[in-house]
């Protein structure tokens, strides 16, 4: 067939894709305009809780580390500061710099704060009848301990609680299932660690909570980074080039160390399942999360 370029088709004319790396690819998969990002995220936090939910306050756990610092921040942005309730919930091996940070976010945005210790409560099951337990499981138990806290305490104070995990360590499934991803919103959950940090820097964050190693302090010594061996500036690119469909190969051969490709995948495609809710054996055709849903699931 003979094609013809008529006066139509001659508005169309074929671009030659850019000859970029995979990391300058990355890089701007990842690029955020912060200003748009925090009017979008507290918009989104009035929605949720003021419209949707019929709640005025918000309760979050303040661990002193930059996630819980910036969601504070968006909280008390969004229903002023007030109304936000910051519970601080240390272990007795939790770092003392932790408790300092939050108490920075707390004056520098006037918001309520209780402190409530754990140990006695995690050391009643733990000590008690699991001495010999994993640093790991131990870890998990002080997180589901925060989160009965933080669900009991919103009761008290009518406040919603409020998620404080990022998109990297969604997908890197770095949290305590039924723990960390509890609170029924998460105004941070679509931003990888990388752009946290950006927006905590815009928003005004101090900076020694924005720019120390992140730790989810569990136990003492302990790195995000080092856990994973990865940085997280070489893993959310990895990341963001894996969800926008790329492939081990294409990663690869657009610069990435294989190794590190591979670390990242296999976080990624091992963790799926705590992505998920429950799954439910379905026996009828109003199940529920799967046939059954309010229009405004959809």
């Amino acid at each position: 067939m003979n094609h013809k370029f008529t006066s139509e088709t001659k508005r169309f004319r074929l671009i030659k894709q850019p000859n970029l790396s995979g990391d300058e690819i990355a890089s701007h998969l990842i690029q955020v305009n912060p200003a748009l990002v925090r009017d979008w995220l507290v918009a989104f936090l009035r929605d949720e809780i003021i419209r949707r939910r019929n709640y005025n306050k918000a309760i979050i756990g303040l661990s002193g580390g930059v996630d819980s610092a910036l969601v504070a921040y968006l909280c008390a942005e969004a229903l002023g500061p007030k109304n936000v309730v910051a519970i601080r919930m240390p272990y007795r091996t939790s770092n003392p710099e932790s408790l300092e940070h939050a108490q920075l976010v707390i004056d520098a945005l006037g918001i309520e704060t209780r402190t409530i210790e754990i140990t006695g409560a995690v050391e009643g099951y733990i000590g008690a009848y699991e001495p010999e337990a994993s640093g790991r499981r131990r870890g998990n138990v002080m997180a589901r301990q925060r989160m009965i806290i933080i669900f009991d305490q919103s009761e008290r104070y009518h406040a919603l609680p409020v998620g404080t995990g990022n998109k990297s360590e969604r997908l890197f499934g770095y949290y305590t299932w039924h723990a960390d991803d509890s609170p029924p919103i998460n105004p941070i959950g679509d931003l990888y660690k990388t752009q946290v940090w950006e927006l905590a820097r815009f928003m005004g964050v101090p900076s020694v909570i924005v720019d120390k190693p992140a730790s989810a302090d569990l136990i003492q010594g302990q790195t995000d980074e080092g856990d994973f061996g990865i940085s997280y500036y070489k893993a959310d690119k990895i990341l963001a080039l894996l969800l926008r469909g790329y492939n081990r190969e294409r990663i690869i051969e657009s610069g990435f160390p294989a190794s590190e490709v591979d670390l990242v995948k296999g976080r990624l495609d091992s963790t799926h399942w705590k992505r998920h809710l429950p799954t439910t054996a379905m026996l009828s055709s109003t199940s529920i999360n799967d046939y059954y849903l309010r229009p405004v699931d959809y």
